[in-house]
């Protein structure tokens, strides 16, 4: 997978939108103003996404590409590396799935609805 594949998946989750809080390098992925994952361009193509803890744990045992968030929370975010990596493209889609649930559950009535339309 690389950085367009990634960016189109991100991308293709209802309501996301990105924006460049930290740098110019660095992509926030939001729905509804909340972050499910951080992503760069730069080498090699690695990915932040949010993470049950005892999945995350799970994970970063089976995979060397996964380990815990960079600069982030390490209770609830994962690194994944993309390029290069044990872990396979359908497991990142997998994990993006995973992190863009564990936001969506966490919004509002209201914020759902708006996101339905």
């Amino acid at each position: 997978m690389n950085f367009e594949q990634l960016n189109t998946y991100l991308l293709s989750k209802q309501g996301a939108t990105f924006d460049y809080p930290f740098d110019e390098k660095t992509r926030v992925y939001r729905i509804a103003g909340k972050m499910f994952a951080l992503a760069s361009e730069q080498q090699p193509i690695r990915v932040n996404l949010k993470c049950n803890p005892m999945y995350a744990l799970e994970l970063r045992s089976l995979y060397e590409g996964v380990v815990s968030g960079y600069h982030m929370n390490k209770k609830h975010w994962n690194t994944v590396t993309i390029e290069d990596s044990d872990v396979d493209e359908e497991t990142v889609k997998e994990l993006i799935d995973h992190s863009y649930d564990l936001v969506f559950s966490a919004l509002t009535k209201k914020q759902k609805a708006l996101l339905e339309k």
